[in-house]
């Protein structure tokens, strides 16, 4: 009856491995798209404060796309508001995971313009 067994192991080990490693190229994905999601509430945060200190929307902007490279950041100024949104598409890994459409992130930061000496 041992015999009969002999080849059941590497036959469940050859059927798990790519699972497994689907599995940490998912988590890994995941782990990257939480890291994107804090690149953009950073953006978004760095583009109202410097918009509220006053620099011009250009420097405001180039600040915001400093902390996030690749990002799309916007600043307008509303009712004494600045407000700054960036945000990013995070593309999925390639592989047996490339089928699955990329994840759009985006942090939206409001501050209060600072009044002219």
């Amino acid at each position: 009856m041992r015999r009969d067994q002999r080849g059941a192991v590497t036959a469940e080990l050859a059927l798990g491995i790519p699972l497994l490693v689907s599995l940490t190229i998912g988590l890994v994905w995941l782990l990257t798209v939480c890291l994107a999601q804090v690149r953009m509430v950073d953006a978004a945060r760095e583009s109202a404060r410097a918009g509220a200190r006053g620099d011009p929307t250009p420097a405001a902007v180039a600040r915001g796309e400093q902390v996030a490279p690749g990002a799309a950041v916007t600043v307008t100024q509303v009712d004494g508001q600045v407000v700054a949104t960036a945000s990013e598409v995070v593309a999925p890994p390639g592989g047996l995971l490339g089928f699955l459409p990329g994840v759009h992130v985006q942090a939206q930061a409001v501050a209060m313009a600072e009044a002219s000496p």
